[in-house]
């Protein structure tokens, strides 16, 4: 099983490249955001890779970090998305973007990638949700909400439907700002103490945070 490619770029496509490991040409499939930074041609280059063994095919797929291959694994075990569903959504969005989206329950984001609709987004949103956030600090989101009045421990997780925060976040996404922006602009307010005071101190820390 081959996990990690180290050599010289020889090729590159729409989707693929080809790296050559001593003499031996590798052909990878990788996400937009992979083939849009890779150096020049000739150039050499590392790539985590992620191997995937079907009786007709042996296929194998870039990622410029260990993170990034963590997130199309954990992708590919949603029933309807499959490696080239997985590859246009890392290609879109980056793991942060994509674990926010997912916390905040941002459809609207997680629709953005060719090949996801309303009803992928959702069970992307159901199925990751906790799966995510179960993995901690290797899926670190933009932000994460901290309860009014335990600030003392940084890490605890609020529920963004519900309470003084949900409010809040329906406030700023009735004001034209997306679910996910308002999610982490909340966030970073409630962590600053911008919550303390309730939904009249919370709505303006988190329109500051906004416009910084």
């Amino acid at each position: 099983m081959i996990a990690r490619l180290k050599g010289i770029l020889e090729e590159v496509g729409e989707d693929w490249i080809v790296i050559d490991v001593s003499g031996v040409g590798y052909l990878v499939f990788c996400p937009g955001r992979v083939i849009s930074n890779l150096p020049a041609v000739g150039a050499p280059l590392s790539l985590h890779i992620e191997t995937h063994v079907r009786e007709d095919h042996i296929h194998l797929y870039g990622f410029a970090t260990a993170k990034e291959r963590a997130a199309f694994r954990m992708l590919t075990t949603v029933q309807g998305v499959g490696a080239k569903v997985g590859l246009a959504i890392l290609g879109t969005l980056s793991v942060d973007e994509l674990t926010t989206a997912i916390i905040a329950q941002d459809k609207a984001m997680l629709s953005r990638p060719d090949g996801v609709g309303p009803r992928l987004a959702a069970r992307l949103m159901t199925e990751l949700k906790d799966k995510i956030v179960s993995l901690g600090g290797a899926f670190s989101p933009a932000a994460r909400p901290v309860p009014a009045g335990d600030a003392s421990t940084g890490a605890a997780a609020a529920d963004t439907d519900d309470g003084v925060a949900g409010d809040a976040v329906s406030a700023l996404v009735n004001l034209g700002y997306g679910r996910a922006e308002a999610f982490t602009a909340v966030t970073r307010a409630m962590q600053n103490g911008g919550g303390e005071a309730g939904l009249g101190a919370l709505i303006p820390a988190a329109l500051k945070e906004l416009s910084q």
